[in-house]
């Protein structure tokens, strides 16, 4: 059976700067069995210039005359709001997880306990952070929106010389955009970067609704990232591209059946298949009646169910030999 999946719930900065908003995300991950609940650690001062414009979807989903530090500064989580968060998944029985954008916000979260780390989409040209999270030899997330193979590359590259080995690498295909266009997402590209790098993949999934989180996961997906929200109504940048409650609970369950369902690739004869095979096969019957010493041919004999009889592929061997006995019509053959 295919390893269970690393799910991770995306609250990010939905929490809107509110620490009741995040506990509330908590309990929601917490109710949908998520494995980890993942926020997002960065100071404004440090991610962004005064001056930094937002993305397209940011102004449209938020204040168009903010700028992107001033909306940044008011979804910065504090220190202290991170032990209570990391406090509250503890009672709820989630994993804690958080996206350090900067260095110092990297070492805000070793310094708390963090032992993994996942490196965003925007910071995978960033030599200097990424030497410094390699440095640290953890298990590595690596997000690839924007990104070629050439960027996978020479991250990779980095957090290997820099002292964490592929193998604690994990690569998400990724596509920055939310939400993301369904002929945007080429989930091909993930099985492409197993191929070229022959790592561990997964996937940061931005689209509408779960049924490409799904699939990758029928296609090999180790890891999946899905922002959700309580409420796609509210207000900020990145409600409108996230799940509701119930869809994540749902995309958790098909998850988890689509990992029971790809087995372990042997094809072979089920525990209820074996019950419905004599059913639903045919075996080699009397056609009209048959008299004891008369040969069998294509007039006397045909196939019909139940599959309990001489089994018709061996048709040729039957076609030809004596009847033992006279058999009436519908009556298993038997030799």
């Amino acid at each position: 059976m295919k390893n269970r999946t690393l799910i991770i719930a995306e609250a990010g900065v939905n929490h809107n700067g509110d620490l009741d908003l995040a506990k509330k995300l908590i309990d929601v991950a917490a109710e949908a069995d998520v494995d980890i609940v993942k926020f997002q650690t960065f100071n404004a001062n440090r991610l962004v210039t005064r001056t930094a414009e937002k993305a397209a979807y940011q102004t449209q989903t938020t204040d168009s005359q903010e700028s992107q530090h001033e909306m940044l500064r008011r979804l910065e989580l504090s220190a202290d709001m991170h032990k209570v968060l990391i406090d509250h998944c503890a009672l709820r029985n989630v994993g804690f997880f958080s996206t350090g954008f900067d260095i110092e916000s990297v070492d805000l979260l070793l310094s708390l306990g963090q032992d993994h780390f996942k490196i965003p989409s925007g910071e995978i040209t960033n030599l200097p952070y990424l030497r410094h999270i390699g440095q640290l030899g953890k298990n590595v997330i690596l997000s690839t929106g924007m990104a070629t193979l050439g960027d996978i590359e020479a991250a990779i590259d980095v957090l290997e010389q820099a002292g964490t080995a592929r193998s604690q690498v994990t690569v998400l295909h990724c596509t920055t955009e939310y939400p993301t266009p369904m002929n945007e997402v080429n989930l091909r590209a993930m099985q492409s970067i197993h191929a070229a790098f022959g790592v561990a993949v997964g996937y940061s999934d931005h689209t509408q609704g779960i049924e490409v989180a799904i699939a990758a996961v029928a296609m090999g997906a180790s890891v999946i990232e899905k922002h959700f929200t309580l409420d796609r109504s509210l207000p900020g940048p990145d409600h409108q591209a996230s799940l509701e409650p119930e869809e994540l609970k749902a995309m958790v369950a098909a998850i988890r059946n689509i990992e029971i369902a790809l087995g372990d690739g042997i094809k072979r004869l089920t525990p209820s298949e074996a019950r419905n095979k004599p059913v639903a096969r045919k075996s080699l019957v009397a056609s009209q009646a048959i008299k004891a010493g008369e040969v069998f041919s294509a007039q006397n004999i045909t196939t019909k169910r139940p599959g309990t009889g001489v089994s018709p592929m061996r048709w040729d061997e039957v076609l030809g030999n004596v009847a033992p006995r006279d058999f009436v019509a519908d009556e298993l053959i038997e030799l």
